[in-house]
């Protein structure tokens, strides 16, 4: 009996100590990460003193993030609130979404400045017709003294796996409905209509052409009488689409999507995305159908292989005085981490860093014999490097990576931070009509800057339309 008695105590000396470290880990420690069994509940918990965030394990689906006066500033009474996603389908099925979650959970790295973890999970020819046929490593990273998460996964698809359409990749964010007013630029700035105010069904709106769209006709703050209300009237061009997000006017808290390069985008600058909807909601759209159709459809053929690293983008969490301050301070977080671009802290070898990168430099001309019978410069044209296609083609180019920056009034530009591979060179200019294609791929190998090896290589064609002339000269 004694000796079932000291078993006894020293299992409730055990439980005891891993409750106190349970507690108590967060409050003591420079940076903690904690996988623990709680109520029959898996979860990951990663804290770095300024935020918590709460994943559920080995799915990498962050259910909780703990900050300033919020025990949650995502939704509690919903399952799914802060997800990846791909709406897919192999031939001749439905439409299905899968949720991207994973099976294994890893710590990929942890030092003293952040912790990255990985939720993955490898595809199975026995889950055909119920995942997407793509092996899944999906990364959060938490930094010492940075209050947000950086994201990003890498997607694979395997030589001889199904034939797969993705209409759509993005990442969901489902927010506590104390987030009411919505920031996404410096002119598109309100106080919010709530979910409820939505409602059909109890005869608060009344829908419109389309089930997206409707007219509220009794909503709980009248200052939305006979407002629209659209998801699709929130959306912008990639190129101009660097952060955005919401502000709890009751916390003073904000919750930003801040997305610092494009090069993971798809269909280049001008491409038009969802941003952030009523819900209240926050989207980082990589890829979709919206405002083209199947032209843009993302399909991979059975002998296809392909994989893709989308992201990091760089969800921000800010508390001020007033919604000014906040927006501010996220557009000044967001330009630090566009400056800080490629990050030096991600552990993927698919990702590569600054010194693996190269550069292009040149100058584009246009030829138009309506306006001048000299070569004029292509002053503030876009100018990118996209797979290689005809010319336009980067306009459906759903695939690849991208990477397009503007010239300068002389037409000079300037493409750094690309990742090593073949390219063509593509660009427009405003006020001139087609697009532009260099004649030569173009190689990027890491750490090299592209100028000498085709110095003056002037490529000039015939646009279809105007029968003008263009040249772009790459030095």
């Amino acid at each position: 009996m004694a000796k079932k008695l000291i078993a006894l105590a020293f299992t409730l000396i055990i439980l005891f100590a891993v409750l106190i470290a349970i507690i108590g880990v967060f409050r003591t420690s420079r940076y903690a990460l904690l996988t623990s069994m709680l109520l029959q509940y898996q979860m990951v918990v990663v804290d770095n003193g300024i935020i918590q965030v709460t994943f559920s394990s080995p799915q990498g689906l962050i259910t909780g993030i703990k900050y300033k006066g919020f025990d949650n500033v995502l939704n509690n009474k919903i399952k799914n609130r802060g997800y990846w996603d791909v709406m897919w389908y192999e031939p001749g099925q439905e439409q299905l979404i899968d949720l991207l979650e994973g099976v294994k959970f890893n710590v990929i790295n942890q030092t003293s400045e952040h912790v990255e973890i990985s939720f993955s999970r490898a595809w199975k020819i026995s889950q055909r017709g119920s995942l997407v046929p793509l092996n899944v490593d999906k990364r959060y990273i938490i930094r010492r003294g940075v209050s947000g998460i950086y994201m990003y996964a890498v997607l694979e698809k395997l030589k001889g796996w199904p034939t797969v359409d993705m209409d759509q990749t993005r990442i969901v964010f489902k927010l506590n409905t104390k987030f009411d007013f919505m920031a996404i630029s410096d002119q598109r700035q309100k106080i919010m209509p709530s979910e409820i105010d939505r409602d059909i069904t109890n005869k608060r709106a009344n829908p419109l052409a389309y089930k997206e769209a409707v007219r509220l006709i009794n909503p709980q703050n009248r200052i939305f009488k006979g407002q629209v209300d659209d998801k699709y009237m929130y959306s912008m061009e990639n190129k101009d689409n660097k952060v955005h997000g919401w502000i709890s006017s009751d916390q003073r808290v904000g919750f930003w999507m801040i997305t610092p390069s494009d090069e993971f985008r798809v269909c280049g600058p001008p491409k038009q995305e969802l941003t952030s909807h009523v819900g209240p909601t926050t989207l980082s759209m990589f890829t979709s159908l919206h405002y083209a159709g199947k032209d843009m459809n993302t399909t991979y053929t059975s002998m296809e292989p392909w994989k893709k690293v989308y992201g990091p983008v760089f969800v921000y969490l800010n508390s001020a005085s007033s919604p000014n301050r906040l927006w501010t301070d996220a557009k000044r977080q967001m330009v630090a981490e566009v400056h800080s671009w490629p990050y030096d802290f991600v552990k993927s070898v698919d990702y590569p860093l600054h010194q693996q990168r190269g550069t292009v430099k040149g100058q584009f001309f246009v030829m138009d014999r309506y306006i001048s019978k000299s070569k004029l410069f292509g002053k503030f044209a876009f100018v990118g490097l996209a797979m290689p296609g005809k010319a336009g083609s980067w306009q459906t180019e759903n695939k690849g990576y991208q990477f397009w920056t503007t010239a300068d009034r002389m037409g000079i530009f300037t493409i750094t931070n690309v990742r090593p591979g073949s390219y063509n060179l593509y660009a427009w200019v405003s006020g001139h009509i087609g697009d532009y294609k260099y004649e030569r791929d173009i190689t990027i190998t890491p750490g090299n800057s592209i100028y000498s090896t085709i110095y003056k290589m002037n490529y000039m064609f015939n646009d279809p339309f105007t029968s003008n002339q263009r040249s772009m000269h790459i030095h």
